[in-house]
């Protein structure tokens, strides 16, 4: 299946991967392009979306809690099923 075919978008705009969401295993896109590179998102349209700006000034949780949220996501990482699988159909694809 092509990028291209399905999603009517740049097939450089964005990279197919899998992550662990609701302790299920789902398809994701990492953004390539645009405000959003680098992070996962359900669709390839979510890349050039603009950020909301009033979220993210809310949002401090990880500069209060940084280390004690590293040391949770490491752990669920770590024993979640489905992040184990998830982190292995990814370095699977390469």
């Amino acid at each position: 299946m092509l990028l291209n075919e399905s999603y009517n978008t740049i097939v450089s705009e964005a990279k197919v991967i899998f992550r662990a969401r609701a302790g299920k295993v789902t398809r994701a896109f990492r953004c390539t392009v645009g405000p959003r590179k680098g992070r996962p998102v359900a669709n390839p349209s979510q890349c050039a979306a603009p950020i909301n700006l009033k979220k993210r000034f809310v949002l401090r949780t990880r500069a209060q809690k940084g280390a004690r949220m590293m040391k949770k996501a490491q752990r669920t990482k770590r024993l979640n099923p489905a992040s184990r699988i998830a982190a292995r159909l990814n370095k699977s694809r390469g």
